[in-house]
């Protein structure tokens, strides 16, 4: 599809793609971050001391969480201007 092709229609539905896409990188960011704010308070809060194997089990997933969703970003813009470029 070359540029020429593409109405007003279509600009603006790759925009709302490519819109789509940074907000679905945003929620895996929000969503590692939570991992280890709740990770974290697991471990110092002596209250949550029987638990705290979830606590070390959320800090090693928040970096999983967040390389998922850097690379699913990059995967997918990628293919966005793959298709439209």
């Amino acid at each position: 599809m070359s540029k020429k092709e593409l109405i007003l229609r279509d600009w603006l539905a790759i925009d709302r793609t490519k819109l789509a896409n940074e907000r679905t990188f945003l929620a895996y960011f929000r969503t590692s971050i939570v991992f280890l704010a709740s990770g974290q308070s697991i471990l110092k809060l002596e209250f949550f001391a029987e638990v705290r194997e979830l606590g070390y089990l959320m800090l090693l997933l928040f970096p999983i969480i967040l390389l998922i969703g850097i690379a699913r970003f990059y995967i997918v813009r990628r293919a966005i201007r793959k298709y439209y470029q």
